[in-house]
């Protein structure tokens, strides 16, 4: 007889039954549970009997493992017809297992943080917006590190983290898991400004000059990522910051008057200020009009009048004194304007949140406002972006995202023409803006004239909220953000139902564990929303505080959030279609029409199924692309574990980015453009298409500009174009550098390395070696479109 046990650490115990029957028994109450009836006591010691017969035949003169008793218990409980009972114990098992393995995961981990350099470990470039080798940025892993582990042996539900481990999906940010901090939010700072506010160590006042707009824009981005796990937005940065440019224009306005009264007129000491200020205030009641740099004719007819009889002076005079007035009010507020601009763009470069590990992560949407004061912002914002950093350098954020839009800026005859050029000159140097298409009719069945919240906004990762079943009367795109998101392994999927594994695709077999897996992720959202919900205000005192976030302004101090979050998106996400598809039939979307009709069904029925899960709840359950960073090369290395190298699905170090076309395919700008702007329809939560030129399209401004036509063309949503940006930091050189700068000729051998900006997701992330290992052999795969096969 058995009475004996070797434990995982090679210790040799007694052997006690009764374990066995009280973990028999705690599996058949959970399954037990779940169908409202109770477990029985006296079957769990009978059951405990089998599995004492069995040890006892199978290892006769032998000390059995733990986990030979454990696999024991399975077999005799799915032989005796306890399946449900064998399903939770299993689970357990895998718990226990996870919860003892967690400790020796986190200890190795740590030590990885420690003991290596960014260049060699892949947990520190996990992120290539924090610097791993910084002391901040190893504090900052650290914390990630004990968080994550944490959560998953104290706060997700086994099944939950059994999947994430397991490689079936992954839950994004989890190391904000137990926080409840949620993932994004767009910043309206038009409300915000307004009487002033507070960022939780002192109060500002509301701002009267457009260096103070940009600069509390700066900080109100800052602020929010303190509160965040994700990104800060601003969807309508011109019309937000218009104000500003107002401001600005009536204070310079009255002190250019006043020096014009001063050259043209007599007047000593203070008369002149006091005079221009009356004029000013006597013409606006007078006309009825404000003072503004649109200047109204009957705004201007007054003034000059009232010029006239004030200063008892000829109408000509008085027209010379409103011309000089106008003119360097105009140029001092333009240049005042530029000034705040790049200081913005210096700013968010340089500003540290999260302990100082990270610049904020920010999104700047503009392009729309068609008053002077907004144009006014956009061209200096642009001209800004344009120039650089104080070396020239490519500024890494703001992410600019200018809003395409027909009878705004789109056509020669549109107000913002002017600007839609510039965006497409400033993004063929410095990558930036990205394009969005608010005529795409995803975007366009919520647009309404002259209502900018209205009009879809994306965070620069991708990150798209508008729809909102919670409350359809607020489809707006302010105070509102992502909850949390969490993807799905589709390769994984097909890998166990395609032709790669059996030689004949199981097509319902796949749609059928897909459906699964949607059910498990939208339990797992649920969840973390619990968490979400039992935080308060006074846990993200900006965020909701600050009443940044829709309806935090109506809420107490201490007042949880179980409400209001609800305005926001709960997000399923999925990597690596093409992969997929090669899996299950043999040929990618780009290869294809076969493929590219199943893929166009695959993305359509995860829509389907959320858009019913979003109706039967009233959540805003959405789909998106997912933006994958660091999970591009952790599916494929676990996959190619298990199911080993699978020659166009597990034979690279990553799988392909959410539905796009692989980079390693050779096709043209126009046909990938084609192909992948149908998904942008099902992708309600994000979606973005890239294309990758060679080199510098500043050369050809036309073929750049001809590519985002083409982009609205197709009914995209969200969509960028990718270059080579380089610089020598030597020389100051910024263009295409090969092996040789062609500003002074030197090469790498010289022993200071060429700055080789790249991007990655929809963020910008700076220098190539702060990728990790997936993301750099993509960037080197990448095919580049020749300008010749656009």
């Amino acid at each position: 007889m058995i009475d004996k046990i070797k434990k995982r650490d090679g210790r040799i115990i007694n052997f006690v039954p009764q374990k066995i029957t009280a973990a028999i028994f705690k599996a058949a109450q959970a399954a037990a549970k779940k169908e409202d009836r109770e477990a029985d006591y006296d079957i769990a010691e009978k059951l405990t009997e089998d599995v004492m017969a069995l040890l006892n035949k199978k290892y006769i003169g032998e000390i059995p493992t733990v986990e030979q008793v454990q696999d024991a218990v399975i077999k005799i409980l799915i032989e005796a017809g306890h399946a449900k009972t064998s399903e939770n114990y299993i689970l357990y098992r895998a718990d226990r297992t996870r919860s003892r393995e967690s400790k020796s995961r986190l200890m190795r981990t740590i030590e990885a943080i420690t003991l290596k350099d960014a260049t060699e470990s892949n947990t520190k470039r996990e992120n290539a917006n924090i610097d791993g080798n910084t002391a901040m940025g190893t504090m900052l892993q650290y914390g990630s590190a004990v968080s994550k582990e944490f959560c998953k042996t104290h706060m997700l539900k086994p099944e939950h983290a059994f999947a994430h481990d397991n490689g079936d999906i992954h839950i994004h940010d989890l190391d904000f898991f137990n926080m409840g901090t949620l993932t994004c939010a767009q910043i309206d700072i038009i409300n915000l400004f307004e009487g002033g506010f507070s960022t939780g160590h002192g109060f500002l006042r509301e701002p009267q000059d457009i260096m103070s707009y940009a600069a509390l824009a700066a900080i109100a981005i800052q602020s929010n990522q303190n509160d965040q796990h994700g990104g800060q937005s601003i969807p309508f940065f011109d019309f937000g910051l218009a104000l500003g440019v107002k401001k600005t224009y009536k204070r310079l306005y009255k002190s250019n008057m006043a020096k014009a009264i001063a050259i043209y007129c007599s007047f000593e000491d203070e008369e002149p200020e006091k005079i221009a200020d009356e004029i000013i205030q006597e013409s606006q009641l007078v006309s009825k009009l404000p003072l503004t740099m649109e200047n109204d004719p009957s705004y201007v007819d007054v003034e000059i009048d009232l010029l006239a009889k004030k200063l008892n002076i000829s109408k000509e005079q008085a027209v010379k004194i409103h011309k000089f007035t106008k003119k360097y009010t105009f140029q001092e507020t333009d240049r005042r304007t530029y000034q705040a601009m790049e200081a913005f763009i210096h700013n968010l470069n340089t500003m540290h949140s999260r302990a100082g590990a990270q610049v904020p992560f920010s999104s700047i949407n503009f392009g729309t406002d068609t008053s002077i004061e907004g144009r006014t912002i956009s061209r200096n914002l642009l001209l800004a972006t344009e120039s650089g950093l104080g070396n020239g350098e490519t500024a890494i954020f703001p992410i600019l995202i200018f809003k395409v839009k027909e009878g705004v800026n789109y056509n020669p005859e549109d107000p913002n023409y002017d600007l839609f050029k510039l965006s497409c000159r400033v993004s063929a140097k410095r990558l930036f803006p990205n394009f969005s298409f608010l005529d795409a009719s995803f975007n366009a069945q919520y647009y309404i004239p002259g209502r900018p919240e209205t009009e879809v906004t994306y965070m620069g990762c991708r990150t798209r909220v508008i729809g909102n079943v919670y409350d359809k009367e607020r489809e707006i795109v302010t105070g509102r953000g992502n909850i949390s998101f969490t993807s799905i392994n589709l390769p994984r999927l097909a890998i166990k139902h395609g032709q790669a594994a059996k030689g004949e695709a199981n097509i319902d077999g796949f749609f059928s564990e897909l459906n699964e897996k949607i059910d498990l992720v939208i339990d797992q959202l649920m969840e973390r929303m619990k968490v979400q919900q039992s935080k308060r205000v006074k846990n993200f005192p900006f965020l909701m505080g600050q009443g940044i976030w829709i309806d935090s302004d109506k809420l107490d101090w201490d007042s949880d959030l179980s409400e209001i979050i609800k305005h926001g998106t709960l997000t399923v996400g999925f990597i690596g279609l093409a992969e997929t598809l090669k899996a299950l039939i043999g040929k990618h979307h780009g290869e294809s029409q076969k493929a590219q009709e199943l893929g166009l069904k695959i993305v359509k029925f995860m829509r389907d199924k959320l858009d019913t899960t979003a109706e039967k709840y009233k959540l805003n359950f959405s789909l998106i692309a997912t933006p994958a960073e660091g999970l591009s090369g952790r599916f494929t290395r676990i996959d190619r574990k298990v199911f080993g190298e699978i020659p166009g699905v597990t034979d690279k170090d990553y799988y392909t980015n959410s539905f796009h076309v692989p980079v390693y395919h050779t096709l043209s700008a126009y046909e990938k453009i084609q192909l992948e702007a149908p998904y942008h329809t099902f992708t309600n939560a994000g979606h973005i298409t890239y294309i990758e030129l060679d080199g510098k399209p500043s050369d050809n401004l036309e073929a750049f500009e001809t590519i985002v036509r083409a982009m609205k063309d197709a009914g995209v949503g969200y969509g960028s174009i990718n270059h080579p940006v380089d610089r020598d930091p030597v020389c100051g050189f910024n263009g295409v550098i090969d092996d040789i700068c062609p500003g002074c000729g030197r090469t790498e051998e010289d022993g200071v390395k060429f700055e080789r900006i790249r991007r990655i997701t929809g963020y910008l992330v700076g220098t190539i070696d702060r990728f990790n290992d997936a993301k750099l052999a993509e960037v080197k795969q990448r095919v580049k479109h020749n300008f010749k096969r656009i």
